[in-house]
């Protein structure tokens, strides 16, 4: 059986967890907090396999609970309600995430990749002070988390010259020469790089700004390796305005 511990500071929101944990077949709940010290204690007593993981709590944050934790769990799925700017920050992080209000779906699917990936990641602090700085700075970090299919790598947005897109995977070109495949589409990463920094070029492509050195035929955008990226015929107008406007 999977043991969770939920650590929320709304009671409805762990009232609608504690139903769809009963719903699952092999999880139990082991117990709830919904303050920084006894979401300690609770942990700490209960050692749970999965911790769901409020961000914000009645008497701080999940990084002040982390913080009094040794070894710090890497069993976490953090919860938030809508906010853009906290989902963003946990994506760049590439860390687990349920919105309120919780879809059973969603939880399903996050147990499921917690049973995939029970083995230790030693890139785990990274992401948490990744996402941490990004949310208490309250803008976007340098670096980004991209899980590909065969390991995680953190790199820095400076160094993605663009992306292309490949139905449900994006292709990462970095300037080391090297690319990434990534299981996710590409409206995904629009939404993490955003403008003016990157640019939509066309339905396949973000292009980061500071490689563009010019444009060919009003139908390419060309990058300092030489390479073409495609213009679309609907973004054009608006792409050409854009660029020549800073010549």
């Amino acid at each position: 059986m999977i043991t969770i511990a939920i650590i929320e500071d709304e009671p409805a929101v762990r009232k609608e967890i504690s139903y769809l944990i009963q719903q699952e077949t092999d999880t139990v709940l082991s117990g709830w907090a919904d303050n920084v010290r006894s979401a300690q204690k609770l942990i700490e007593e209960k050692r749970p396999d999965v911790i769901l993981l409020d961000i914000q709590l009645r008497d701080g944050t999940a990084f002040d609970l982390l913080k009094e934790l040794n070894p710090i769990p890497q069993n976490i799925i953090f919860i938030t309600a809508y906010n853009h700017f906290a989902i963003k920050a946990i994506k760049y992080g590439a860390l687990d995430y349920l919105l309120k209000p919780i879809d059973q779906t969603e939880l399903k699917e996050a147990l499921e990749r917690f049973r995939r990936r029970r083995e230790n990641n030693p890139q785990w602090m990274q992401q948490l002070s990744l996402t941490q700085e990004s949310i208490e700075a309250e803008e976007l970090p340098e670096n980004i988390v991209l899980n590909s299919l065969n390991n995680m790598r953190i790199v820095r947005v400076q160094d993605i010259i663009y992306c292309k897109g490949d139905g449900p995977y994006t292709f990462f070109f970095l300037n080391n020469g090297t690319k990434e495949l990534i299981s996710k589409p590409l409206k995904y990463y629009e939404d993490l790089l955003p403008a003016p920094y990157f640019l939509r070029t066309h339905q396949s492509y973000l292009v980061n700004r500071q490689y563009v050195t010019g444009v060919s035929r009003s139908e390419y955008i060309v990058l300092k390796n030489s390479e073409e990226i495609p213009i679309s015929i609907r973004r054009k107008s608006s792409i050409l305005a854009l660029l020549l406007s800073e010549k």
